[in-house]
């Protein structure tokens, strides 16, 4: 459950949005849209966006909220991105993933086959405080319910670590992406089609790869590899939670650690967007080793040449090393 601290962060970035979000709806525009005609699209986060422009192609303009180096949980809109979002033909995200996205959506005048909720599309986790998941009941609406305001709690929001949800991701831009433009869905679904071939050879590699390590249980910064853990058989150890600015406790810690030594586990793993000095302070007490481990949740600096695909086979690869498969 978020802190009060932060949920009064939200309900205030919730009020200051409006009535710029208001003025931008009332005015159709921020003066800063496409004028081609390719459909646009907005993205959440950069999972999202990949998914849009492998499927999309050249189509469609993609414009993705969370830029490199920002962590996405606590994204910071702009009026050019609130403008975006309001002018979009299709928004994707995943509700309970990014605060202020979700107020936006909310207070936006779109139209429901405008917004596409992948919350909606893939079967969410649960995440409990200490990381273990358990899968989380549908949540279809009534008829007449805001398809924009569901609020998902302690939902575990990334399915993009797990290919097979990613495939569903996929076949769901692909759908919304020919409803929209019916002339071009044979294009959308070829795309869609190479890319599913690519995420199905992407599960296997990680299938066969995990299916005989040594170790089963792997550390990491905060609680961002469920889905992961869930895909193939592993339990995933969070320092922090969902939100990975949560802050562990001094017994935490000492847990953790304990569990570092007794479960011979050889690497506590760090991210690109969170500092590494708690998991470093971990591995020293530890006796052991440090490593990233990418929750894709976006690109910085030193990765922006890299792809979701790419990162992943990055990931399965220190999983490997860290995890004693053969």
């Amino acid at each position: 459950m978020p802190s009060s601290v932060s949920h009064r962060r939200r309900t205030l970035a919730a009020a200051a949005l409006a009535p710029l979000l208001l003025t931008l709806v009332a005015c159709g525009s921020d003066g800063s849209g496409d004028s081609d005609d390719r459909l646009s699209v907005v993205a959440g986060a950069y999972p999202f966006a990949y998914v849009a422009e492998q499927i999309g192609g050249t189509m469609v303009s993609v414009d993705n909220l969370t830029q490199p180096g920002v962590e996405p949980h606590d994204v910071e809109l702009t009026a050019q991105q609130l403008g975006s979002i309001v002018d979009a033909d299709l928004v994707v995200t995943l509700d309970g993933f990014q605060p202020q996205v979700d107020d936006a959506i909310n207070q936006s005048d779109l139209a429901d086959d405008a917004v596409l909720d992948l919350a909606d599309v893939v079967p969410l986790l649960e995440s409990s405080a200490d990381g273990h998941t358990e899968e989380h009941a549908d949540h279809d609406h009534e008829e007449g319910e805001d398809d924009h305001g569901h609020d998902h709690g302690g939902i575990d929001p990334h399915v993009w670590l797990d290919p097979e949800r990613m495939l569903m991701v996929s076949d769901a831009v692909a759908d919304r992406l020919s409803t929209l433009d019916p002339d071009n869905a044979a294009e959308y679904r070829k795309n869609a089609d190479a890319l599913d071939a690519e995420l199905t050879a992407l599960d296997k590699d990680f299938d066969t790869g995990l299916a005989q390590c040594r170790i089963r249980s792997f550390v990491t910064s905060h609680a961002a590899f469920g889905y992961l853990a869930d895909a193939y058989d592993l339990e995933q150890i969070p320092i922090a939670g969902i939100d990975p600015n949560t802050e562990p406790s001094t017994q935490q810690l000492a847990e953790i650690t304990g569990l570092v030594e007794t479960e011979g586990i050889t690497t506590v793993f760090t991210e690109e967007l969170s500092s590494p000095r708690t998991a470093e302070t971990i591995a020293r007490e530890a006796g052991v080793t440090t490593a990233v481990l990418s929750p894709i949740e976006g690109l910085t600096d030193d990765t922006s040449d890299e792809t979701y695909l790419t990162l992943m086979r990055q990931n399965l690869a220190a999983l490997q090393k860290a995890n004693d498969c053969p």
